[in-house]
């Protein structure tokens, strides 16, 4: 089974959110699905089923590697390196 090598270097306690929702989404108009937390910056981006994919697009372009969901009773991770729920 395939594991994250990339969750020991996470910096802890997590870092505090940096807004409530995905700025991105704000400024270019349309509505997140659903949220993620950036578990390096505390970036908020929305999911890959938003029209602007901002979490997947903040990992590709600062190589941050493990996000973790932003939803009110949801508690898993991700991480885009290896695939996999850490």
């Amino acid at each position: 089974m395939k594991q994250c090598t990339h969750a020991d270097a996470l910096p802890y306690p997590e870092p505090e959110p940096r807004s409530e929702t995905c700025p991105e989404c704000l400024r270019d108009g349309t509505h997140p699905v659903q949220l993620r937390l950036c578990l390096t910056c505390g970036h908020v981006g929305c999911c890959d089923s938003s029209p602007g994919q901002h979490a997947t697009t903040h990992h590709k372009d600062t190589g941050h590697p493990v996000m973790r969901t932003f939803e009110p009773g949801e508690d898993w991770r991700w991480c885009f390196v290896d695939h996999v729920l850490v």
